[in-house]
């Protein structure tokens, strides 16, 4: 193999052009890991990039990050906040701080714990409350150890804490292994379990295209109750695990398009189309069928959804 040696004029040249190509966009969306924000945040640049002539990049971060970047100016966009999941971030920086926006117009989402309507029928489990008895988790026990298994999200969702502190506020976490992992892998469990009729319990929510996909049952909780809800995140507090409690039923979700609020002086035009975008929980799961499912490009899908969907975009223009 040959080796070539790099002069210092070299390097620094091309560290020279890395950043000023890191500088380039006018408009920075951040996407974290989850098929629907990816859409929408494909979505957003072409409809940003055709009606008014900026430059958008897309860059992979996580919840927190987004936030950070949006509230230091290197981020402007995050295409999809779920509330109460990431209240805490939206408190400090929209609330608190005043350095990013909320789009008004909300998805509403669901969010709770399903199992293949194959493994209600062969278990009998109704309730999540269920998953304490150790009779009944041992039928999601997969190697043997003696606990089941529940997918209770990807690692970097806020929700994924959430349901940690849910597990330990029911008690299930103490038969049941807590599995974070990256959801396309425990998209294709779930089809897998279909397929062997299984047993499997995993973390569900709208939108989202997996309902239309399977026959799915969701367990039944009691209702929320916003007295009982006491959740931390690990941002808030090291012992946020210890201090939270959370044994009922998520309340409604709703998604929310935040942007940098520096956006109303550098790009006005731009601020005002964010706050205006209005998406359905319908079009949403329609778009992560699209990307998972079809596995559609999602750049190519974002043009054509743009091009079928006009009427739409055009009305957040106003």
């Amino acid at each position: 193999m040959k080796k070539f040696a790099w002069s210092g004029a070299v390097c620094a040249a091309l560290l020279a052009v890395s950043v000023i190509s890191a500088k380039a966009a006018d408009i920075v969306i951040g996407v974290p890991n989850w098929p629907s924000v990816a859409a929408t945040a494909n979505i957003l640049k072409v409809v940003m990039e055709d009606n008014f002539g900026v430059e958008v990049e897309l860059q992979n971060a996580t919840n927190p990050v987004v936030f950070e970047a949006m509230d230091t100016g290197s981020m402007h966009v995050h295409p999809e906040v779920w509330l109460p999941n990431q209240a805490n971030l939206h408190n400090s920086f929209v609330k608190d701080k005043g350095t990013v926006k909320m789009s008004p117009n909300g998805v509403e989402a669901f969010q709770g714990m399903c199992v293949t309507k194959g493994t209600a029928e062969r278990t009998g489990i109704k309730n999540l409350a269920d998953l304490t008895d150790p009779e009944m988790s041992k039928h999601f026990d997969t190697n043997g150890d003696g606990k089941g298994e529940v997918w209770i999200g990807a690692s970097g969702w806020a929700s994924t804490n959430v349901e940690k502190i849910r597990a330990k506020s029911y008690g299930y976490d103490e038969t049941m292994e807590l599995i974070e992992m990256d959801e396309t892998l425990a998209l294709a469990g779930v089809d897998a379990a279909v397929a062997k009729k299984s047993n499997l319990v995993f973390f569900c929510y709208t939108p989202h295209h997996l309902f239309a996909l399977h026959e799915l049952v969701i367990l039944k909780e009691p209702s929320f109750d916003a007295a009982k809800w006491k959740v931390i995140q690990p941002t808030d507090d090291p012992q946020w695990l210890e201090k939270s409690e959370a044994p009922v039923a998520w309340d409604l979700a709703y998604l929310h398009v935040h942007y940098a609020a520096s956006l109303d002086k550098s790009f006005p035009e731009v601020a005002s189309m964010l706050s205006n975008v209005k998406l359905n929980t319908e079009l949403v799961s329609g778009m992560t069928y699209a990307l998972v499912v079809d596995k559609v490009d999602p750049a190519e899908y974002a043009k054509k959804w743009v091009e079928e969907n006009a009427k739409l975009v055009d009305s957040w223009m106003k």
